[in-house]
């Protein structure tokens, strides 16, 4: 990594965490750190459960533990286990908290505007600009990629949204009964694997590869939530299963893609896949691919 730019990144962390007042024990001058107030806006009106706070902010459940404790003697939260799922605990805010929190979202936005305000009009429209894009990138950095179980939760999610695109954009719709098998113990080792890909704790992508005798692995299931897309994740999905591949002793990858598919076309051919005639008889493909390892 080259040294400029790590120093780069440490004075460009140095200036925003005082800029915004992360080093202030009173965060915006209500009485309690940046962490405290950061877990009342998560929670927000609706309120979340703790896994999700904790998986949102990425904080030791330890140290949220704490914090949550923290804002149930302030009277500013109520922490209470579902009654569905004895495993599940939920954060709500009391009457004190909402208040609290409109309080922390009208000092947010006079902070922002303290920033924006010196700046004239192409400043600040080159700063907004910046901002979205250091903030794409920092979340593209985030991405959280993990070998699971493909009828876990959020394996399923996923699956279950890319079923639905693909009937939506294929000119004869998809019914992953007639496609070629991509069973759960084709995907689960040492037959297979699958990749789930998560942002602040919440999945935004799969991917899956199964073995095709001693040598040969072949791609399934690559999809990327809408919301994520443009982040490289489909990229990284990818560069993640060939690397499993590889470790495996696999000597090649291949895949079908459906016509509809443009931009999984347009990265695989990024990627160093070259199309190829057919290898099987998936009803839904067009294009074939391969690649040697």
């Amino acid at each position: 990594m080259d040294a400029g730019q790590i120093q780069q990144v440490r004075r460009f962390n140095r200036l925003v965490t005082q800029r915004v007042g992360a080093l202030d024990e009173s965060y915006l001058r209500r009485g309690r750190p940046l962490s405290e107030a950061r877990l009342i806006f998560e929670a927000g009106a609706d309120g979340a459960d703790v896994r999700t706070l904790r998986n949102a902010l990425g904080l030791d459940s330890g140290y949220l533990s704490r914090l949550l404790r923290s804002l149930e003697t302030q009277g500013l939260i109520r922490v209470r286990t579902q009654a569905v799922d004895s495993r599940v605990r939920r954060v709500s805010l009391t009457a004190k908290g909402r208040a609290e929190y409109s309080t922390y979202e009208a000092l947010s936005d006079q902070l922002a505007e303290s920033m924006l305000a010196p700046l004239g009009a192409a400043q600040r429209d080159r700063l907004i600009a910046a901002m979205a894009e250091v903030e794409r990138l920092l979340r593209a950095g985030a991405l959280d990629l993990r070998i699971e179980a493909p009828d876990s939760a959020d394996a399923r999610w996923c699956l279950d949204e890319y079923f639905k695109e693909l009937a939506q954009r294929f000119d004869a719709g998809f019914d992953p009964a007639k496609s070629n098998s991509a069973r759960n113990e084709e995907m689960t080792p040492p037959a297979g694997w699958f990749l789930v890909a998560r942002l602040d704790g919440r999945p935004v992508g799969c991917g899956a590869l199964k073995r095709k005798g001693r040598t040969i692995g072949e791609i399934k299931r690559m999809w990327t939530a809408p919301a994520a897309r443009g982040q490289g994740v489909a990229r990284r999905v990818l560069r993640y299963l060939e690397a499993i591949a590889r470790a495996h002793g696999l000597k090649a990858l291949r895949l079908e893609t459906n016509r509809a598919l443009k931009e999984a076309q347009a990265l695989y051919r990024r990627e160093g896949f070259e199309e190829i005639a057919p290898f099987n008889e998936e009803p839904y493909a067009h294009h074939w691919f391969a690649k040697t390892l």
